[in-house]
């Protein structure tokens, strides 16, 4: 019994002090820390950008380096220029002996060498990460491949070791190419590329922007940041500037390094810096008050629920249950002591259950005196200890209910501030630019593919759609489709297509409309060849692994992800999803069509702050593509993050007073639902089995079912049916009255 009442008490006090610490802490800063977050969390968006713009340039330059066909009698002036000569980044070039450095032959502008040891660089089997070198005052990045050639057979009658010696013969590609500037996002923002010691290397800025060197601290502020944070690591942090008037500069920084292990960034020593003045926030967020109120008031409702459960259960109980044990030793004893026990009358305490037991306990006190016989209750019964405990779960209710539903709810027009809201259409664009960018990249790869089938055998373009398909792990399936829709050659998995056509020119689209899974494809034209068959296939078609595209999607704090179709169906997510389902709230659907520009034109990117069933949500959606192969489909990027994950003070309070509310609620139903099984409904039954037994049943044994007060009555109980029913078969047997006799002469004696 003491147990669930001390644990009410108990724990809606630990609620009261939980209330006043959680809502006490929140306090409104002049920067929100969801501002330095989510520009903290831009800066590392643009880092994994420029990762992955240099790790596709190195992997490029080794892919062109492989699939060179270099014969015996190349020469390096013809290979130079066949491996850069597509390539109109590259702004000079250079072939060099691996093992001596000897320059073998040159393109383009002069490749700043001056500082590398080549044999060194070259000595390694693995892949060779890019440097970052100097030349004319500026920083530019240099690709290392290797280009393997056959052996040069001079001699017929050479040894086996020799010819494994030619059979190894390689030269050293080096392309020095400009390096690539950050792309500033947001209105007023500025990106800077710095190097290991704070030097701006490059610096964009989006519209009216300041560049972030005019806060001279900030950019040696981030390196410092970055080289205390370790070098294989995708580290980022946020830092705040200097204040203008009633703005203040906030930047975030993150370093160009591989995130998953050793990588082609890792030794450049490249830090990401963006920058964005804010305004500052005046208005006052003090939940002091409001919290004390709060706690105090539930501290308040604990005690008395506490003293009303100890006076109206808790001693009654134990008034009962020292009653019932005198009433059972008086019925087991003879002499003077059975008259004293039974002497004294049955006090009748509480209401309910324990008023029914005290009355039945004083009526078969009486019997057990021979002054009554067996006595009758009514079957009609008053409000019992139930319902006390119902009254004390809706005491407890009213304070709760306000402050689930209705106290500290948060404005969705105007608790997320502006800033905030610009940080998510930010770094919904920066989502949507890599997934173009990623779509963008699988056509290019597909076109280079289908470049190379025209004039061949069929089983020369298997073998090409074979090593494009090992070379680009995002495809799942490549075919050729003839002038009728049918596929004539495929490498890889069976294709999803359910929609047979053959388009023209080429892009990205999506090849079935039902199913588990989006085909979403990459398709180029292979042209004719002059003079000869015209090839089996007209179309390739690339079908794009959507594991692949989602993989890409998840980002810290960005919240959910979607790519939709123009009809608002899902293709693409970073959460569970059913292909083609609609969106999971009608408000994120009218946000992606509110991006939709004029006729002929690719549409803006929006967000707004919508209010969900699990509270505030701040939203997304920017159109996917304004140019390329993907502009016309319509497609779009929508992104939804929950208002309680970013620290906002009103959501804060929101959500810390819900779930005060919630705890207070469910402890208080949790411990006197415990009350409830342990000692209320015991008492019922107890009760009832009382009742009978002063009415006269004799035959039903009372088992003790809890060791506790409630299970100690049931015994006393038990002892005196049988002192009852032994009476009454004295009374069959022609004694009666002699227990009546024998306690009237215990009494004259006395």
């Amino acid at each position: 019994m003491r147990p669930p009442i001390a644990s009410l008490v108990v724990l809606l006090l630990v609620v009261a002090a939980l209330t006043m610490i959680g809502l006490d802490g929140i306090h409104a800063e002049r920067v929100p820390q969801a501002v330095l977050d989510g520009e903290q969390q831009i800066a590392a968006d643009t880092a994994l950008s420029m990762r992955t713009t240099i790790d596709v340039e190195a992997s490029t330059v080794r892919r062109t380096a492989d699939a060179y066909p270099a014969t015996s009698t190349s020469t390096p002036a013809t290979a130079l220029k066949a491996l850069t000569s597509a390539r109109k980044t590259v702004l000079g070039s250079a072939l060099l002996d691996p093992h001596t450095g000897k320059l073998l032959a040159a393109g383009g502008k002069t490749v700043p060498l001056a500082g590398l040891d080549i044999a060194r660089t070259a000595s390694g089997h693995g892949a060779i990460p890019p440097r970052l070198v100097t030349s004319s005052g500026a920083r530019q990045l240099v690709y290392f491949a290797k280009v393997t050639l056959p052996a040069q057979q001079e001699d017929a009658n050479q040894d086996q070791n020799q010819v494994q010696s030619q059979t190894e013969r390689q030269w050293l590609l080096v392309v020095s190419e400009a390096l690539p500037a950050p792309t500033a996002y947001g209105a007023g923002r500025t990106a800077d590329m710095l190097d290991a010691s704070g030097t701006a290397l490059a610096t964009t800025a989006h519209g009216k922007a300041s560049p972030a060197a005019a806060d001279s601290g900030l950019p040696s502020a981030a390196t410092r940041a970055a080289k205390g944070s370790g070098r294989d690591t995708d580290a980022s942090g946020s830092l705040l500037g200097a204040a203008t008037g009633s703005r203040r500069t906030v930047a975030g920084w993150a370093q160009v390094a591989s995130a998953t292990g050793p990588g082609d960034t890792d030794d450049l020593g490249l830090v990401v810096l963006t920058s964005h003045a804010v305004p500052a926030t005046t208005a006052d967020a003090d939940y002091s008050g409001f919290a004390l109120k709060a706690a105090g008031a539930l501290a308040v409702l604990a005690l008395l629920l506490g003293l009303a459960l100890h006076f109206s259960v808790q001693r009654p109980l134990l008034r009962l249950y020292l009653s019932a044990g005198r009433l059972a030793r008086g019925a087991t004893e003879d002499g003077p002591i059975a008259w004293e026990e039974l002497s004294r009358p049955v006090p009748v305490h509480g209401f309910g259950e324990l008023a029914r037991i005290g009355r039945a306990l004083e009526s078969l006190r009486r019997q057990l005196l021979g002054e009554s016989g067996p006595q009758e209750f009514p079957h009609r019964r008053g409000p019992g200890y139930r319902a006390l405990a119902v009254v004390g779960v809706v005491v407890v209710a009213c304070w709760a209910v306000p402050m689930i539903f209705l106290l500290n709810r948060a404005d969705t027009a105007n608790a997320v501030p502006a800033p905030v809201l610009a940080v998510q259409q930010t770094r919904t664009e920066i989502a949507t630019n890599r997934i173009r960018q990623s779509l963008d990249q699988s056509y290019t790869d597909l076109s280079d593919a289908a470049a190379s089938l025209p004039g061949r055998s069929r089983a020369a373009q298997t073998e090409v759609l074979r090593h494009a398909l090992d070379d680009h792990k995002q495809y799942r399936s490549l075919y050729l489709l003839d002038r009728s829709g049918g596929i004539t050659l495929r490498v890889g998995d069976t294709p999803l297509r359910t929609l047979v056509h053959v388009p023209g020119g080429g892009g990205i689209t999506t090849v079935n409309t039902s199913g588990r899974i989006p085909a979403i494809a990459a398709y180029a034209q292979v042209r004719a060849v002059k003079g000869k068959t015209s090839a089996a296939g007209v179309v390739l078609f690339g079908e794009i692994d959507v594991k692949a595209l989602n993989s890409i999607l998840p980002r810290p704090k960005l919240g959910s992800v979607w790519v939709t179709d123009s009809d608002d169906k899902v293709l693409a997510a970073s959460v569970g999803y059913r292909a083609f389902q609609s969106l999971p709230e009608s408000g994120l659907a009218r946000l992606a069509r509110a991006t939709q520009g004029a006729p002929g034109t690719a549409g803006t990117a929006t967000s707004r702050v919508l209010r969900t069933s699990s509270g505030p949500s701040v939203d997304a959606a920017a159109p996917l593509a304004q140019s390329g192969p993907t502009a016309r489909l319509g497609w779009h990027v929508v992104t939804a993050e929950p208002a309680a994950a970013l620290q906002i003070p009103a959501v804060q309070a929101e959500q810390r007073t819900m779930l005060a509310g919630i705890l207070g609620l469910t402890l208080s139903a949790g411990c006197l639902g415990w009350l409830h099984v342990v000692v209320i409904r015991p008492l019922r039954a107890v009760a009832l089995l009382v009742e009978r037994l002063a009415g006269g049943d004799r035959r039903t044994v009372l088992h003790p079912v809890n060791h506790d007060e409630v299970g100690s009555v049931t015994r006393s109980l038990e002892l005196m049916r049988q002192a009852l029913a032994e009476r009454d078969r004295a009374a069959r047997s022609g004694h009666v009255g002699e227990p009546s006799r024998s306690l009237r002469e215990n009494t004259l004696q006395r």
